[in-house]
C-alpha cells in the first residue's frame, strides 16, 4: 500500500470491543473486525496525518509490524470502511 491521505469513512461506526472493534458501514451493511486496539487507533488518527505512514510513524507500532498493519489497512480500504482524503490535512 502507498502512503495514501486515508480517512475513516464517515458512513462508518466503530463499536470498541476488547479485542478491538467492530466497524458497521451503514452505506453497505458491511461488519469488519478490527482485530487489535492499536489498530483502532491507527485507524481513529489517520485524518491527523499527511498520509499513512505518517499515521504510522506516530502510532508506536513497531516498524517490523507496519506491513501487517498496511494489510489490514488496504483490506478495510477496500471494503470501504476507510476511504481517500480529498484534501491534504491541514497540520497545525
Amino acid at each position: 500500500m502507498s502512503p495514501a491521505s486515508l480517512e475513516l469513512s464517515p458512513q462508518v461506526a466503530l463499536r470498541p470491543e476488547p479485542f478491538g472493534a467492530l466497524a458497521y458501514h451503514y452505506g453497505n451493511r458491511r461488519l469488519s473486525f478490527l482485530r487489535s486496539p492499536e489498530l483502532v487507533a491507527l485507524v481513529r488518527s489517520l485524518d491527523q496525518h499527511p498520509d499513512t505512514d505518517a499515521a504510522l510513524a506516530a502510532s508506536g507500532v513497531d516498524p517490523a509490524r507496519w506491513p501487517t498493519f498496511r494489510r489490514a489497512l488496504a483490506s478495510l480500504l477496500e471494503s470501504e470502511v476507510l476511504r481517500q482524503r480529498d484534501e491534504p490535512t491541514a497540520l497545525a
